[in-house]
């Protein structure tokens, strides 16, 4: 502003008339103020000349000047963070240099100067126009000199004429309008010039010097008895509104507002008193109410083009309303004859207060209301505070069927014209419940309170407040009668304080300050307190208010802060024990509904309806891994699985409805009542298998069937799994495809097919809705992008359980010919159609004629396919970590040779994949290490012994973790194993006898995948110098033995999953991971494993242990899922979601549950993801530290991965990098501490759940 002279200002005005005249035709062909507006703001798209204007082209130069060298510093660091590694695309860069740059200081200096500026230019342009307009009205006195002096004594009808030829309005002509407007002057007169006044511009009336006057006598004259009269004036107004600009407007909004303010404050006027209510047919009434309902249509328009103006008129206007709102008068007498302040004539035309919602919408408005509520009229909140505090006090006090009477009796006289005190209290109460709500909502009007109520010792809080609504629910009755019958329900007091709960709930930031504390849960579980008791006398709740508080409390526990206050109530460290806490409270409330416990609601329609409700607050808590542990001890999926039962069997008796039978109607009312609640029990049922071990109790309850296809039915619909999921059906079906049964119930149901058609239509047609505009490019990329979400919901399918149930023991169709029309419906169909191309009919079926030329001429083609399949072939031929073997990178590369690897087309695999770099895989044993195995000698007390090595075992592997391999960990493993399971505390099975020979197992057989994992097992020991020739069959021997043994301890099962019939289905890593540690010693590893099987971690890290075994309960067995997985996988989502929140996110994010990666990476023992001394790592700290280090170990895997896993999420392939990529970087020793402090944390938990696999009902 400094630097702006005189000649800058002449400058800009030029420009700015030169941008006018060029939109002159636009401008003035718009129908309203508001539409020309609007035809300026949209001018760049709009105009082709737009960047030609000179007035754009100083705004563009003005911005650079001033933020140009700070937009470029800002490019150059988002381009060095890209070079750094932080990939992120244009659009993402320009997003955030321009959220930089707005919120930066210079910007807003920058604002403020040029805002300024253009009101000086602004300004002086139209000081310029009047100048110009008083110079020409001067020059049209001269030429109508002789004519002026009788123009104002002239009768209307010239001045009507001169009106209607759109002439300007001088002051002679407003001062006869205002002379005529005398209350002296015969009525006619009056009439014809409000006539007048109405048929002018009003923007040429309020321009003129005696507009102040004018308004003044038209404020005068709204007081006027007679109805056309002020009808006459509330027109003009009405236009003005219409039609004319914010700074016009606001002067009859504001002398509108004065004058009712005026009109209230005076004992003159008779306004009706709160006994007598308000007659709505009465002409005092009709006149002060349609002066109310134009102030309100105001009030709700406004706010959408109030910003592109001045602030100053935006606070005048806010100012008047909330002075008109405050008015009180003072009441020397009852209640009952207390005069009505103008706030009830606002709820009787706003009742839910839409004019305050509108203002508090945006931050400009909302900061100036706020600011005058806390300085000036506080006032006003304390009377809306005050008002709700009545209205529950009369509830209290008065039965509901008072109150309807007394309603329903005072309705009759006149029951369409007239409102009384009673039901104008309810609706002033509707308008300040819904005005705090919407307070409520923003932090600084949040900071109104407490506040200090007449009649009341201590201020309301917050805290108070929430719990008077909460009050509200269960205590108010049905609505009193509302303008239309017709919408009674929705202004039910339950109903409203619902919505507003509803609002809170949904603003984070809000909701942890007013809802998430146990004041508040406990006042919406006072009701369900109350129901429980059975010997006390229980109050009459109704049904639709205790669905409205399981609506409340099911939001509450869909967040996660409020979930936790649910379980755990505000003090966590709480050892109080007889004190429930809201998820046990309404987890037994639930189940006595389910099983019809509850007297008061015996019969009751709406029984089914609040089953529901509570069941859906049940859900939201057991749809996670702590809250299904807090509900356990009430078997929730027993008494849903109980009740769908009955209800599908109701479903099935209802007869079907005959044409022309009187019950047609009835009967099939009762028939969709019935099969929506049996819907909402699926649904219910399903959401189990949201967790590990909520999928084992579905399938305890054999409904996981019917719950797939009802989740398939609703997929294939596109509808929403819950109200309060975030996410879609992703995550069920990873989990439910995590375990046989759930493969082969999706399966069953369809859903596989379905996707099989998705994939194969989008490989093949491609994708319908994208138009072709130029020729297709030949893909070089391994996966076109159309076809990635469809591999990818396949890829969540296949874990080994679910491939073995869905292709073991097929055989590949291998036709001699493919049908075009022949699609995919299986997976064995996809292996043999997409992977397996074995012959020429399969690549003449999947490539088009001219490239199946290609295949023909036996060379290799160095494309993105070439490359991916190089990769993939090496991939599955060599076993290893991420420093034991070189994998040929994905893409090619730049230069003269982009691939200078070898193919990989025939056996053996080029040299150059084998890593050179390995670690010695037998390292000597140094002082510290003999003195760790010199204190396995010492004859202490055995559980000191056992203390004291895990002791020394711990510091070994944070100071020399290297150490802990080869021979030297072999003969640790031998040695603490066997004092062990000398120690009867520590053992958790049974001893057996072992009594089979070689020759009792020399004729038995091994499976060929057993077959294949001994030649893989063979072959990387001896990569890794561990094993020497003849290994296969000393391999072969030890896991012949091993069935023997464990079939001992196994029981028959009658299933029909392949994966129970007979011995484990897949290869025994574990033991080939022992049989390394003991470097090809056959004997020794037997003995090891005879002897380590018999403690706890046997279970968890060995899983053929448990396979079928006698020592789970029989419907574990029967429902296939390992403890591994309901168990160990169950708690690692549990402290994920506790430690690495960003990485659960992520995983939901991307439709995939970590309890599936894990159970793949503790299957295989973690081959190919780490190096072989950190699997030996692995399981030495398991055996040593105890099973639920197993749980630690997964977590500090996810938390070393957390930023990869982050930009996977993003790039949407985190389960292929999951599934193929090694963990690089990873060391077991390098989080021994972490894992150390998560031990101290959740060990007790974790162990005792642990020792509990073998207990029958959980």
């Amino acid at each position: 502003m400094a630097h702006f002279s005189g000649e800058d200002e002449e400058m800009l005005q030029a420009m700015l008339r030169q941008l006018f005249q060029s939109v002159k035709e636009k401008i003035t062909g718009a129908p309203s103020l508001e539409s020309a507006e609007e035809i300026l703001l949209r001018l760049e798209k709009t105009d082709e000349n737009f960047h030609n204007y000179e007035f754009v082209k100083y705004l563009r130069q003005y911005i650079c000047n001033t933020l140009g060298s700070m937009i470029e510093e800002e490019m150059e660091k988002c381009t060095s963070d890209q070079n750094q590694g932080e990939e992120s695309g244009y659009d993402t860069v320009v997003q955030h240099v321009t959220k930089r740059t707005q919120d930066s200081k210079e910007y807003k200096e920058m604002m403020h100067s040029l805002k300024n500026i253009m009101m000086v230019v602004v300004e002086s342009m139209i000081n310029k126009f009047e100048d110009d307009e008083v110079r020409s009205q001067e020059r049209q006195k001269k030429i109508q000199k002789e004519k002026s002096s009788s123009y104002c004594t002239d009768n209307c009808s010239d001045s009507d004429s001169s009106f209607n030829q759109s002439y300007k309005f001088c002051q002679g002509k407003l001062q006869l309008i205002l002379d005529q407007l005398d209350p002296g002057q015969p009525k006619e007169v009056r009439y014809e010039a409000l006539q007048t006044l109405c048929s002018a511009p009003p923007s040429d009336v309020l321009n003129c010097e005696n507009w102040t006057t004018l308004c003044e006598k038209l404020t005068v004259s709204l007081s006027d008895p007679d109805p056309v009269f002020s009808d006459r004036i509330l027109k003009f107004y009405a236009q003005t509104f219409t039609l004319s600009p914010l700074h016009i407007t606001k002067e009859i909004y504001t002398s509108l507002a004065k004058y009712l303010e005026l009109y209230f404050l005076s004992r003159e006027n008779h306004i009706p008193t709160l006994s007598i209510g308000v007659d709505i047919s009465s002409p005092n009434v009709i006149r002060l109410l349609k002066k109310v309902r134009l102030l309100n249509e105001y009030q709700k328009e406004v706010p959408s083009f109030w910003i592109r103006h001045p602030e100053k008129y935006m606070e005048e206007i806010v100012e008047s309303t909330l002075s008109l709102l405050s008015v009180k008068h003072d009441q020397s007498h009852l209640v009952s004859q207390k005069i009505l302040d103008p706030i009830y004539f606002f709820a009787l035309v706003d009742t839910k207060a839409v004019w305050f919602k509108k203002w508090m919408h945006a931050y400009y408005s909302r900061t100036a209301v706020l600011r005058l509520l806390e300085k000036k009229y506080k006032s006003m909140i304390v009377t809306a505070v005050q008002q709700c505090v009545q209205y529950l006090e009369s509830c209290e006090t008065m039965k509901g069927d008072e109150i309807l009477e007394h309603s329903k009796h005072h309705g009759n006289k006149q029951k369409i014209f007239c409102y009384s005190g009673q039901e104008l209290q309810y609706i002033y109460f509707i308008h300040s419940l819904c005005l705090l709500g919407r307070l409520l909502i923003y932090k600084q009007g949040r900071k109104l309170f407490p506040i200090k109520l007449k009649n009341r010792k201590d201020s309301m809080s917050l805290t108070d407040l929430l719990v008077l609504f909460t009050q509200l629910i269960y205590y108010s009755p049905s609505c009193p009668k509302m303008t239309s019958s017709a919408h009674s329900e929705n202004y039910s007091p339950a109903s409203m304080v619902t919505e507003v709960l509803r609002i809170l709930c949904d603003q984070k930031e809000c909701a942890i300050e007013c809802l998430y504390n146990s004041t508040v849960i406990e006042t919406l579980l006072q009701p369900i307190h109350n129901l429980m008791k059975e010997n006390e006398a229980t109050p009459n709740f109704s049904e639709t208010a205790l669905i409205h508080i399981a609506d409340i409390l099911a939001r509450i526990a869909s967040v996660e802060e409020g979930l936790i206050l649910l379980l755990y109530g505000e003090n966590m460290s709480s050892s109080e024990e007889e004190s429930l806490t809201g998820a046990h409270i309404i987890a037994q409330f639930s189940k006595k509904l389910l099983d019809e416990d509850i007297s008061i609601f015996s019969g009751s329609d709406m029984l089914p309806v609040v089953k529901g409700a509570f069941i859906s607050v049940c859900r939201q808590i057991y749809g996670t891994c702590e809250g299904l542990q807090a509900l356990l001890p009430y078997s929730l999926h027993a008494s849903i699985a109980k009740a769908w039962k009955k209800t599908s069997f109701l479903s099935e008796r209802i007869p079907t409805p005959v044409e022309g039978s009187d019950s047609v109607s009835s009967v099939s009312q009762e028939s969709q009542n019935i099969m929506a609640w049996e819907e909402d029990l699926l649904d219910d049922l399903l959401n189990f298998a949201a967790t590990p071990k909520g999928l084992l109790l579905l399938q305890r309850t054999g409904a996981i069937n019917e719950c797939v296809t009802f989740m398939f039915n609703r997929y294939a619909k596109k509808l929403q799994i819950s109200r309060q999921k975030k996410f879609g059906y992703g995550v069920l079906v990873t989990q439910v495809a995590s375990t046989a049964a759930g493969a082969v119930a999706l399966q069953n149901s369809g859903f596989i097919n379905a996707l099989l058609t998705e994939l194969w239509s989008n490989l093949e047609c491609g994708r319908d809705d994208v138009r072709v505009i130029h020729p297709k490019s030949t893909p070089v990329d391994p996966i076109d992008r159309s076809c990635q979400k469809s591999f990818l919901a396949l890829v969540n399918l296949l874990l080994y359980p679910a491939v073995y149930e869905l292709v073991g023991s097929q055989e590949l169709p291998n036709k001699k010919e493919y049908s075009l029309r022949e699609v995919p419906t299986c997976i064995i169909d996809i292996i043999d159609r997409l992977i397996i191309l074995n012959s020429e009919a399969k690549i003449r079926s999947l490539f088009n004629y001219e490239q199946s030329y290609i295949f023909g001429l036996r060379e290799f083609i160095i494309d993105g396919l070439s490359v991916e399949r190089n990769h993939v072939l090496v991939r599955i031929n060599l076993i290893g970590g991420p420093l034991e073997r070189v994998l040929p990178p994905r893409m090619l590369e730049k230069g003269d040779d982009p691939y200078p690897w070898p193919m990989f087309s025939s056996y053996p695999l080029p040299h150059r994949y084998r890593s050179e770099v390995t670690r010695n895989a037998d390292i000597k044993h140094d002082s510290d290490l003999g003195k760790l195995l010199l204190r396995f000698k010492m004859s202490d007390k055995q559980a000191e012994w056992i203390e004291n090595c895990r002791r020394q075992f711990c510091k070994m592997m944070k100071a020399k973790p290297d150490v802990i391999s080869g021979g030297a960990l072999s003969e640790l493993l031998e040695k603490f194993v066997f004092y062990l399971t000398e120690n009867p505390s520590e053992c958790y099975f049974p001893s057996l006898e072992y009594t089979a020979t070689d020759a009792n197992v020399k004729n038995e057989s091994l499976s060929s995948v057993q077959q294949l994992g001994i030649k893989m097992t063979v072959r990387y020991g001896k990569f890794l110098k561990l094993l020497k020739d003849g290994a296969e069959n000393d391999l072969a021997w030890v896991l012949k033995h091993c069935e023997r043994f464990l079939k001992q301890q196994q029981t028959p099962v009658k299933s029909s999953l392949l994966c129970l019939q007979g011995n484990y289905a897949g290869h025994d890593w574990f033991v080939s991971s022992l049989f390394m540690i003991m470097l090809g010693n056959k004997e020794k590893t037997l003995q090891f494993l005879q002897q380590f099987s018999r403690l706890l971690t046997s279970a968890f890290l060995w899983l053929p242990r448990l396979h079928i075994s006698r020592y789970l309960p029989g419907d574990t067995v029967e429902s296939g899922i390992h403890p591994v997985y309901f168990c160990s996988a169950h708690y690692i989502e549990m402290l994920l979601k506790a430690e690495v929140p960003l990485v659960f996110s992520a995983f939901h994010m991307s439709d995939f549950a970590p309890s599936q990666i894990c159970l793949q990476w503790i299957t295989q023992c973690f081959w190919n993801y780490l190096d072989w001394i950190e699997i030996c790592h692995y399981i030495a700290t398991c055996i040593f530290l105890g099973p639920d280090y197993q749980v630690y170990i997964c977590i500090a895997i996810f938390k070393h991965l957390q930023q990869e896993i982050l930009q996977h999420t993003q790039t949407q392939d985190l389960q292929v990098f999951l599934k193929e990529e090694a963990l690089h970087g990873f060391r077991v020793s390098d989080y021994f501490e972490y894992m150390e402090i998560l031990e101290q944390n959740y060990r007790p938990v974790l162990l005792r759940d642990m020792r509990n696999i073998r207990v029958q009902s959980t």
